[in-house]
């Protein structure tokens, strides 16, 4: 009983990896509230260290979280730390024996590995930092290939490349447990993706789309703008089922250009069915439609469990909706099929965004999650820029810079309450409203650029990539 009370007081330790750092916070807790932890980082999580301490879990909510961040690069069981090796020792001395025993067994295997972030070690000094932890009771046999149980030494030497110091900023030692999903990242990178697009999102932050979204087996989700299926792709890995629309009928059919370098056409199976078959997904695929995200074709009752989309923003991909500016008047019977409309017209994105909060407030289930890119012009953004809807509560906001004076915010919402008809978004009658209007004008102020001494818009344009 002793030992099972010691084991429920332990610490984690997280390494993190060092990309997407506004990401990682909002990934990991997502992550836990599955798990139904309701988790607050107090002032444990720092924004840019590469360590993490955590406690309040058990070893299969690290282990679940694990299974499924490209954020958290490892993660291990927390034995000591200190800002300096005998502070270290001094805690490992007190760490509890009941927790230690089980891998420390004679009949088990085991391996220290050092790992240091922020600077190099040689293979000499690594060596006398693992000779330095004989005090440990260690009575089992070293193997370096196929150990039983793996311990690692973690020192932090800060994050600043051009001042790294002599000795490190603070040191942990722990068991590894297991590591994170990075891997993922690089088997479904696009670069090797069966179909391809302009816009297709990059597979880690697909992913990480997916985990805001809290997105689990057997869930429904859209993607009103899907474009080549990024997102769905990353969605179907997690086991969800999945069902997107988009207005360009090329897009969701694959045909016309190709977007690779060395093809000019698109093949006859190039779509989205045929990535997820390439990832062994095609269970999980429902359909695609060619449909206005202005104009929803979903009846009422429709519900999904998680709404994850990345809405055009006028640089690579228009903004176009079904309808015509011009006065239309109905004709006389029988002479409606002679008259034409336009194809389309501009959407402007504060409409854009308008119509995605509504619908998402209509149609995920209570409890599910909208998660959607905000493109903003960074000298002109504040908080209170980011449409809110009173059925949906806001989670979590990231930024990703695009240039020095762009950027993209990844938006995550809950819905808290099922709409009435008083309810809309919550920006119609705020007074930042026109703040909120300002992003109809992103894709001049994307090109305009911005004058270093002065802030001002000079006459170059800037076409870093979305």
């Amino acid at each position: 009983m002793a030992a099972s009370s010691s084991r429920s007081r332990l610490q984690y330790l997280f390494h993190l990896a060092q990309d997407n750092l506004d990401f990682r916070l909002p990934e990991i807790t997502s992550l836990l509230s599955i798990r139904g932890k309701a988790f607050c980082p107090s002032g444990t999580f720092k924004e840019k260290a590469p360590f993490w301490c955590l406690d309040g879990l058990s070893e299969e909510d690290v282990r679940s979280v694990m299974a499924r961040s490209v954020c958290a690069k490892s993660a291990f069981e927390l034995w000591g730390h200190g800002h300096t090796h005998d502070e270290l020792r001094s805690s490992l001395l007190n760490y509890s024996a009941e927790c230690m025993s089980p891998f420390m067994r004679a009949d088990s295997t085991y391996r220290i590995n050092v790992y240091t972030y922020n600077k190099t070690l040689e293979f000499t000094d690594r060596i006398k930092k693992i000779d330095a932890m004989e005090f440990l009771p260690f009575e089992g046999t070293v193997s370096l290939k196929t150990p039983q149980h793996i311990f690692c030494l973690l020192e932090d030497y800060g994050t600043d490349p051009n001042d790294i110091p002599e000795h490190p900023h603070y040191i942990y030692f722990g068991r590894w447990i297991v590591d994170g999903q990075r891997e993922l990242i690089r088997s479904h990178s696009v670069k090797n993706r069966h179909y391809i697009g302009n816009t297709s999102m990059d597979a880690g932050l697909s992913f990480l789309m997916a985990n805001h979204a809290k997105v689990q087996e057997n869930d429904v989700v859209f993607d009103p703008f899907v474009g080549t299926g990024s997102l769905l792709v990353a969605c179907s890995h997690f086991g969800a089922y999945v069902v997107g629309t988009d207005i360009d009928y090329n897009t969701i059919h694959g045909k016309g250009r190709s977007s690779r370098k060395s093809q000019k056409w698109r093949g006859p199976d190039e779509n989205i069915r045929a990535n997820l078959r390439q990832y062994g997904t095609e269970k999980n695929y429902l359909d695609i439609m060619v449909s206005d995200a202005s104009k929803p074709v979903w009846r009422e009752g429709v519900q999904f469990d998680a709404i994850i989309t990345d809405p055009p923003y006028g640089i690579r991909e228009s903004t176009r909706r079904t309808g015509s500016h011009k006065d239309f008047v109905k004709p006389p019977d029988g002479l409606y099929a002679e008259c034409h409309v336009p194809v389309s017209q501009a959407y402007h994105l504060s409409d854009i965004f308008t119509d995605l909060l509504k619908f998402s407030a209509q149609h995920l289930v209570t409890g599910g999650r909208l998660v959607y890119w905000l493109p903003v012009y960074r000298p002109e953004y504040c908080d209170e820029m980011v449409p809110l809807h009173t059925c949906l509560r806001l989670i979590s906001n990231c930024e990703q810079t695009l240039s020095s004076h762009t950027s993209r915010r990844l938006i995550t919402m809950e819905k808290i309450k099922e709409p009435e008809e008083v309810d809309e978004p919550a920006h119609l009658s705020d007074p930042h409203f026109n703040a909120y209007q300002g992003h109809n004008a992103f894709r001049e102020k994307y090109f305009s650029g911005v004058n270093k001494r002065g802030g001002k818009e000079d006459n170059k344009p800037h076409v870093n990539g979305e």
